[in-house]
């Protein structure tokens, strides 16, 4: 068996015990728990499964809790993904999306989260399923809603001459 393993014992037990009860965050006050069960003499298996961890946890927490302090019985931010699209991409992406696509080239005559998939595939050679493209457009202050589509050889006159009644029917 190995030798126990040394707690700091900057915080007495009780000191611990009134900082967990004010900790807002569960698991770094079943860290400082259990270190407090260990301070007062409990086994160390004992003093982690009163806390509801394991004894691994435990030491785990001791390790952190000798080399940092309480700042070491919070949990650390997990790490995010980096992002698939370069900013130059994502400025491409707006463009595209505010210039609207053209009918002819892009076979469409509205955006829709699986033509911009599409077209960022072509364009840029990267892959995206349309509820991840969702995404993309929340973190780029856009909707992924769409206007309404008009015909590309639309004509103003008439639609103005049918409003006032122009067109009657003979």
């Amino acid at each position: 068996m190995g030798r126990a393993l040394k707690i700091v014992d900057d915080l007495s037990s009780d000191a611990l015990r009134r900082m967990a009860r004010r900790e807002k965050v569960g698991r770094a006050a079943a860290r400082m728990y259990a270190i407090a069960n260990a301070l007062d003499g409990l086994s160390r298996a004992e003093a982690a499964r009163l806390a509801g961890m394991e004894r691994q946890a435990l030491r785990d927490a001791v390790l952190r809790y000798n080399a940092e302090g309480l700042a070491g019985l919070r949990d650390r931010p997990k790490g995010r993904p980096p992002r698939r699209l370069t900013a130059g991409e994502e400025t491409g992406l707006v463009a595209a999306i505010l210039q609207g696509p053209d009918p002819e080239r892009d076979g469409c005559c509205a955006w829709t989260r699986a033509d911009l998939c599409c077209w960022l595939e072509t364009r840029f050679g990267k892959t995206y399923h349309p509820s991840s493209m969702t995404r993309v457009l929340r973190r780029l202050a856009m909707s992924r809603q769409k206007a309404r589509p008009y015909h590309p050889q639309r004509d103003p006159e008439a639609q103005e001459a049918f409003k006032k009644g122009g067109l009657q029917p003979a």
